[in-house]
């Protein structure tokens, strides 16, 4: 069902696309926009190895909403920061992508707790993330990124 890597002798070990996708901080969520069109949006992703799914928080409505409700098929990529050759202009980094169904996080106590997961990336004040969930929590919609394939690549930019 899906295209083996072209670039193959770059293909990162199973482990290692794992441990990218752990520590990114950002990704682009790709879905199928209006008219067919190709909708990508940066998120902030929260890979949870309990259960091996990528999580991001937004709003109840917007296009990326309207898109995966039409159709729940989407890609993720992310990349690492990537290392500078010495004295040169190139990186090498790592990328991951990854395709899979993103669901919609109907049990709010489940997902305010995977917000709270989320933003303790970010802000590690329990305070700050508390407000903000007060604030914020009723408009909160969790989606749930159920991976189908993953593949990760070594880059070398030069």
């Amino acid at each position: 069902m899906f295209r083996p890597m072209r670039r193959f002798k770059q293909q990162l070990p199973d482990d290692e696309a794992m441990e990218v996708l752990k520590h990114a901080k950002r990704g682009v969520l790709s879905v199928t926009g209006d008219n067919g069109w190709p909708y990508s949006v940066w998120l902030n992703p929260y890979f949870r190895e309990a259960d091996g799914r990528i999580y991001f928080h937004g709003a109840k409505e917007g296009h990326k909403i309207d898109a995966l409700r039409k159709d729940n098929r989407a890609s993720f990529t992310v990349i690492d920061d990537g290392v500078r050759d010495e004295g040169g202009w190139a990186y090498t980094f790592r990328s991951v992508v990854v395709f899979g169904r993103v669901e919609f996080v109907e049990d709010h106590a489940f997902a305010l707790e995977l917000c709270r997961e989320l933003a303790r990336r970010f802000n590690p004040s329990e305070d700050d993330i508390e407000k903000e969930i007060q604030m914020a929590g009723a408009r909160l919609q969790m989606l749930c990124l159920i991976p189908e394939h993953i593949t990760g690549k070594r880059i070398h930019e030069a």
